[in-house]
């Protein structure tokens, strides 16, 4: 299978366990999880039939939450190469930029880096409260970026390239707590229920006979979304300093779209691409693989969450789909350690957390 090949992810630059960060993070080599059992781990091949994209040479890259109002990271998509090739593909998987201007920048210099650019809305692309635009509200904000990313060439609907159907999906998370302060929204969706949710599914009615016609045309799809499809694509409760996130990250709508593409049990070609958590993951769940490869925050960066940014975009396709799935530190973890449920005791590093917290106040 031909190579993919971008900036070179040399084992040094792969995901490391974080120091201190809003999400979860350890600070010292006995914090960590026991992966003692990882080297004894067989990963299942990822073997796909040669398909019209293979021949098309395709690549697709992914990467979420540019967060390029920081000006590091507007940096960082500056400095990415041009790529030439017809048929390179790079997904972006939401939480662009929190202003409208700094979102249109961006995507404007990832479109002249790469021929064919997809994206879908994250949270912070919806946020209001930077913007010097009277937006009615954060749909209003929406519909104000889709048609932008039309004037630019950026695609928001499901689309076949060299073969591959690619399918953006939108999404909300349930009980919406976290953005209220920085969102608006119009009567009938609110915060604090499912309302916004499924609206949000809703909007993929209107691409769904696409869908359909892809289904029937390509034996290989990546769906992508900015938000969470599966709790276990997030490290537990216990395990993180901020103990909300798994209220704030998914929505049920999400997997049912997901596996009504892909189908109930997966397979050999099912893929989607995530982001919100700023945790690397790359792991294969009932039939399908899903991947999380996000630029994060600079403070995250400096301290090696997810080994930087060298490795990214992450190549995922290169004519057929990565033999073997990348390194990430928690989906490794949980690829040899079972979710526990059940266990409230929060992990060392979080304890001794909050109890210095507690300390100190």
């Amino acid at each position: 299978m031909a190579q993919c090949s971008f900036y070179s992810a040399l084992s040094s630059q792969l995901p490391r366990i974080p120091s201190l960060s809003l999400y979860s993070s350890l600070k010292s080599d006995s914090d960590r999880p026991d992966l003692s059992k990882r080297a004894a781990v067989i990963r299942p091949g990822i073997e796909t039939p040669i398909t019209a994209a293979a021949a098309a040479g395709t690549k697709v890259f992914v990467v979420s939450d540019l967060h390029t109002d920081y000006p590091e990271n507007m940096s960082w998509v500056k400095s990415l190469p041009r790529r030439t090739d017809d048929n390179d593909v790079l997904v972006v998987a939401g939480d662009v930029a929190e202003t409208c201007a700094n979102f249109v920048q961006t995507m404007s210099f990832l479109k002249d880096k790469f021929h064919h650019v997809f994206f879908v809305p994250g949270n912070h692309d919806l946020w209001l409260r930077r913007e010097e635009t009277p937006y009615l509200d954060s749909v209003d904000k929406l519909e104000k970026l889709l048609d932008e990313c039309r004037k630019i060439g950026v695609i928001t609907k499901p689309t076949i390239v060299g073969g591959l159907g690619i399918i953006p999906l939108y999404s909300w998370y349930h009980e919406a707590c976290k953005d209220f302060h920085v969102c608006k929204w119009s009567d009938g969706l609110k915060n604090g229920d499912t309302s916004l949710a499924r609206y949000f599914d809703s909007l993929n009615e209107e691409n769904w006979e696409t869908v359909e016609d892809i289904l029937t045309r390509c034996s290989h799809i990546i769906s992508f979304s900015h938000f969470v499809p599966r709790q276990e694509l997030c490290p537990e409760k216990r395990m993180l300093y901020y103990p909300n996130l798994p209220k704030i990250i998914g929505s049920n709508y999400l997997e049912t779209r997901i596996r009504a593409i892909h189908g109930a049990e997966g397979g050999p070609s099912a893929c989607h691409v995530f982001g919100h958590t700023h945790f690397c993951w790359d792991a294969i769940i009932d039939g399908i693989r899903y991947v999380q490869a996000p630029l994060a925050y600079p403070r995250e960066r400096r301290r090696r969450m997810n080994g930087g940014e060298n490795w990214l975009p992450f190549c995922i396709y290169s004519g057929n789909f990565e033999e073997r799935l990348s390194p990430c530190y928690w989906s490794d973890y949980y690829s040899v350690n079972p979710r526990t449920p059940d266990n409230t005791q929060l992990a060392p590093w979080v304890a001794r957390f909050y109890t210095k917290k507690e300390f100190d106040s």
